[in-house]
């Protein structure tokens, strides 16, 4: 079977599919990313030249504030990064916005892939394929909030706990001791 010389009457799959992915909403997508994590970042320490932040760990935070694990929780449950943002816990939150990124833009690819597969009518192997892999990525999306959110109340939960963990070596060498110092109110 011969395929007709002009791409506009008919392409071939592997050149549909290199050819046609848009290249525009990929920025927009981007662009939202880099919006979104400016304000959920606020300010940047460098840009403050008033205010020396101290580099102790006991030391409070502007952003912490009376945030509950409840509140933290659903914060992160929300929108992944928020409850660590308030928690002052910025590589933390930057993993999970780039993480929601990333699920977002592979489930818009994935359903735009199989948009076309079932437009050009392909193989029902096929598209059964990108379904179970757009329903990979929507579980991982999920995922994502619920780690996110997790994890913002387990650090705010421990926020308090005291920083000073020490390891040392026993006399022969055999062992370590862990003193974790903590408080009964």
């Amino acid at each position: 079977m011969a395929w007709p010389v002009f791409k506009t009457a008919t392409e071939t799959l592997l050149a549909a599919l290199v050819g046609s992915i848009p290249t525009r909403p990929r920025h927009r997508t981007l662009w939202c990313l880099l919006v979104l994590g400016l304000v959920i970042g606020g300010p940047l320490a460098a840009q403050d030249s008033t205010t020396v932040r101290p580099l102790a760990a006991d030391s409070a935070s502007p952003l912490v504030g009376p945030v509950k694990p409840i509140a933290a929780f659903f914060m992160s449950l929300a929108v992944p990064g928020w409850g660590q943002a308030r928690l002052d816990r910025k590589l933390t939150g930057a993993i999970f916005v780039t993480l929601e990124g990333l699920s977002i833009g592979m489930t818009v690819k994935t359903i735009r892939e199989l948009k076309y597969l079932s437009r050009i009518g392909a193989d029902s192997a096929r598209v059964e394929s990108k379904r179970a892999q757009r329903q990979d990525w929507l579980i991982f999306l999920g995922f994502n909030h619920l780690f996110a959110g997790l994890e913002s109340f387990v650090a705010t939960e421990l926020h308090q706990f005291p920083a000073d963990v020490r390891f040392r070596v026993l006399p022969g060498g055999f062992g370590t001791e862990v003193a974790i110092p903590f408080r009964i109110r």
